[in-house]
């Protein structure tokens, strides 16, 4: 059933393609919507990650798939990233971004932007996760959203289908609880396979640098 279901949204998907999907002013892709070609797969898991009807699609067990590509030598520090994304129902996903390539384990340095509209896991749609998270419902499964990033400076700011989510400005001095690497910087963007039972579409991928 869970498979039909998959099968179901990514036809509605394919046949709902619309200007959301085509570049904006001043924005570049960073996927072509057909292959892996600059981006790179973490070495556990590599199945989770597949490519259905235009969309990069995350399920299976933990993996994380990096962005490699030459556009800002894959090392971005202020920018506003888009990236319209799907869930099934209890799905858990994510977007990182300031972080770096590793063969395993969830990433340690950089931030996660939570993509979950009704997993267990309390943390919604449009929060920077474990920092300034989203207790509120801000999408829904089934449906095509848009995540926007927007890094400048120390401050982050987070909107989901250009409502604004979280908010958050790294105080001077400030040291993340768990790991050093949670620190405004530079690096490159990251999308998540969180768990088995959890099924996350990500399309339309798309960076603008600012300053």
């Amino acid at each position: 059933m869970r498979r039909f279901f998959i099968c179901t949204l990514m036809l509605v998907a394919a046949l709902n393609v619309s200007a959301k999907d085509k570049a904006e002013k001043g924005f570049k892709s960073l996927w072509n919507g057909k292959d892996f070609t600059d981006w790179k797969k973490a070495t556990e898991n590599e199945a989770t990650f597949s490519i259905k009807d235009g969309a990069i699609v995350a399920n299976g067990p933990r993996a994380h798939l990096y962005y490699a590509g030459k556009i800002g030598n894959h090392d971005f520090k202020d920018f506003e990233l888009k990236v319209d994304c799907m869930t099934l129902p209890n799905s858990n996903g994510g977007i990182y971004f300031h972080t770096a390539y590793q063969e395993k384990n969830w990433p340690d340095k950089g931030f996660e932007v939570q993509v979950n509209n009704s997993h267990t896991d309390w943390r919604r749609t449009g929060g920077l996760y474990g920092i300034a998270d989203q207790k509120a419902k801000m999408a829904d499964d089934g449906k095509w959203f848009t995540e926007h990033i927007v890094v400048k400076g120390d401050s982050v700011k987070i909107y989901v289908d250009g409502k604004l989510s979280s908010e958050w400005t790294q105080p001077a001095g400030w040291e993340y609880p768990q790991g050093k690497g949670r620190k405004i910087g530079t690096g490159t963007f990251a999308l998540q396979g969180h768990d088995p039972k959890s099924t996350v579409m990500y399309k339309n991928i798309r960076v603008k640098f600012t300053k």
